[in-house]
């Protein structure tokens, strides 16, 4: 997992950023950046109206001449506020924050009236990072000057500073009302609204900045990354080709279309362009990791951890590389050191953090105290690690288990479980906590002891019913499952056609039954081989899995995706068959054809990345043999 890189605000630099909180922008003598030479001789006293003297230069950049000629002003009035201000002010834009504050603040003791002077109080606060004084501050120069763009500007940006998402997007929509022309609002309006995960909004306010500025790089880079976000994979490609186009030498803009290039399996193309990153930008931790996943995507394992460690070495905090770190090691069967780094994940942006005021257990005795363990992650990861219940009841306390909804009537018959909880329920009291996939490292669990045995069951009655209603398909039935969430980023490196299936439905004595939920019927319908479709019937009343458990009870085999489907079956201890892309998923470890997870499954993979043929071919090869050892 690694994500795109958002562009930040302000203009296009050629250096990386991270970060896409908005700069605050200078109102009345922003100016272009300092000269080191004064340019003209100091100004005589004498000279009519020497502030109007300093504010040329200061407009000009000749800033140390500006400052002379300021407190040469101050020095024969200290009452000329507007001095004061300017002087402030150019001490802010040389970078000076705590002499600007001194400054302004002076200017307002003299006419608190201006709504300018609080406008760059703010600024110089929010430079020091001072946010709640910026906020005040601000919101004084709205109130004084309600109409000023400038002020409900640079308030959006005091409040988001301060983490206050919604307000600062109120306060940034006023200032694209006092001003609609400005792009650098609108932009930094979209960034908000993303980070509120209102993205249908963001996308609006991305595309009202590039119709201000069409070539506005960081934009489109943004842009890119919503659509992204929204699954809109083609439509991404090619606004940040565009954001490449218009700007061949930025690398933030190759990052992040050798990402998406990455999601939609262009693997070559994607490569390209994050080399090229790198090659603009080499101390580029986020291209050195996203280099990684793409190598990680094409098998070369081994470039794709020189890329993670580069990447970590640029940036020993980047939490993408220390999670990519972390798959890497446990793909190669090292748990102690890849659960270590799978810890990283909370601090990813694609982890939403729990926060508990109890703390985290670290695997001693619970001595009679309660244990929350919360599902975090998909279906299939809460039906993989959710065994682990058990090992956690042994330690001497009362087990919680909080689960996704769906799952509730399925774990019922999970051993170690005192208590289900559906997540979004009120939690009941407990004394410490501990997410599911974080069990394995803190009970120190070793290779050879991922398996304890099957720990989910049928249910008895379901399982008759089911062994009646297939009673007439004879033969060696099989169950398949083909997709798995469509939503989700990376299922099409999982997922295949339902006829990937014809060499093991023309395997003799073999009869193919539907497990696959949703979009089954049209598949089947449109199948060149016969298969029973159970869709309808699966899951409806009893819950999710229960059925579909009760049904594996009654088959031979399973065959299926890298799924929840196969998590199910190998923790009923159902002989299972999982179809694994060349890379496959961490869990699945390197070139193993059984599972550590599950004793009763066995792992196919491909031997070209995206092509399935080879995988049903050896399947049904295998299959024949069993299937005649049964007859």
């Amino acid at each position: 997992m690694s994500a795109a890189v958002s562009a930040s605000p302000g203009p296009p630099t050629r250096k990386m950023l991270n970060s896409r909180k908005p700069r605050f922008v200078p109102h009345t003598a922003a100016a272009p950046r300092a000269r080191t030479e004064f340019g003209i001789a100091l100004m005589s006293h004498a000279t009519a109206d020497p502030l109007a003297t300093a504010l040329e230069q200061h407009r000009v950049g000749n800033l140390p001449l500006a400052e002379q000629i300021y407190r040469q002003v101050i020095a024969q009035d200290p009452r000329q506020a507007h001095a004061w201000h300017l002087l402030g002010a150019l001490c802010l834009q040389s970078g000076r924050g705590a002499e600007a504050v001194e400054l302004i603040g002076r200017a307002i003791a003299i006419d608190p009236t201006n709504p300018e002077f609080y406008n760059h109080l703010g600024a110089a606060y929010g430079a020091l990072g001072e946010h709640d004084s910026a906020v005040t501050s601000l919101r004084r120069a709205v109130q004084l000057a309600p109409q000023s763009a400038t002020a409900h500007y640079n308030l959006g940006t005091a409040l988001r500073n301060q983490g206050k998402l919604e307000d600062a997007a109120a306060s940034f929509r006023h200032a694209v009302a006092a001003n609609p022309d400005s792009a650098e609002t609108h932009f930094n309006l979209a960034n908000t609204l993303r980070e509120l995960n209102r993205l249908e909004e963001a996308e609006a306010s991305y595309r009202e900045a590039l119709r201000v500025r069409p070539n506005y790089v960081k934009a489109m880079i943004n842009l890119g990354n919503v659509l992204r976000d929204r699954e809109r994979l083609a439509e991404s490609v090619d606004v940040l080709r565009a954001a490449v186009n218009a700007d061949p030498q930025y690398a933030n803009a190759h990052l992040n279309l050798g990402t998406v290039l990455r999601d939609v399996g262009q693997y070559e193309t994607a490569l390209e362009h994050l080399r090229r990153a790198i090659a603009l930008e080499p101390t580029s931790a986020e291209a050195h990791n996203n280099l990684g996943t793409v190598l990680q995507s094409l098998t070369d394992f081994g470039a794709a951890e020189e890329c993670y460690e580069e990447a970590l070495r640029l940036n020993p905090e980047l939490a993408d590389a220390h999670f990519s770190r972390a798959t890497h090691r446990l793909r190669q069967g090292d748990l102690a050191g890849g659960f270590a780094e799978y810890e990283w994940r909370w601090k990813c942006k694609s982890y939403s953090t729990r926060r508990f005021v109890e703390p985290r257990w670290d695997g001693s005795s619970l001595d009679g105290r309660t244990i929350l363990l919360h599902a975090e992650q998909g279906l299939g990861d809460t039906l993989q690690f959710v065994r682990y219940a058990a090992n956690v009841k042994s330690r001497g306390g009362t087990v919680i288990v909080e689960c996704q909804p769906p799952l509730i009537n399925i774990l019922q018959s999970c051993a170690g479980i005192d208590r289900l909880v559906a997540a979004g329920s009120p939690l009941p009291r407990f004394d410490v906590q501990c997410p599911l996939l974080s069990l394995p490292s803190v009970l120190e669990l070793p290779l050879d002891k991922l398996w304890q045995g099957a720990y989910l069951s049928a249910d008895r009655e379901l399982t008759d019913a089911w062994k009646k209603r297939l009673a007439a398909r004879t033969g060696f039935r099989v169950g398949i499952c083909w997709q798995g969430n469509r939503k989700h980023l990376f299922d099409r490196q999982r997922s295949f056609p339902l006829d990937s299936f014809a060499p093991i439905a023309h395997t003799a004595g073999v009869r193919l039954i539907s497990l696959q939920k949703g979009i089954a019927a049209e598949w089947i319908a449109a199948s060149s081989f016969e298969v029973l479709d159970l869709a309808a019937e699966l899951d409806e009343t009893a819950g999710a899995f229960v059925d579909t458990a009760a049904v594996i009870a009654n088959l031979d085999l399973v065959i299926t995706s890298d799924t929840s489907v196969a998590h199910l079956a190998g923790a009923l201890g159902a002989p299972v068959w999982v179809a694994l892309s060349a890379h496959g998923d961490w869990r699945w470890f390197t070139d193993r054809p059984d599972s550590a997870w599950y004793p009763t499954m066995r792992l196919f993979r491909q031997t070209h990345l995206d092509q399935w043929g080879d995988v049903f071919a050896s399947m049904a090869e295998e299959l024949r043999g069993v299937v005649a050892a049964r007859t």
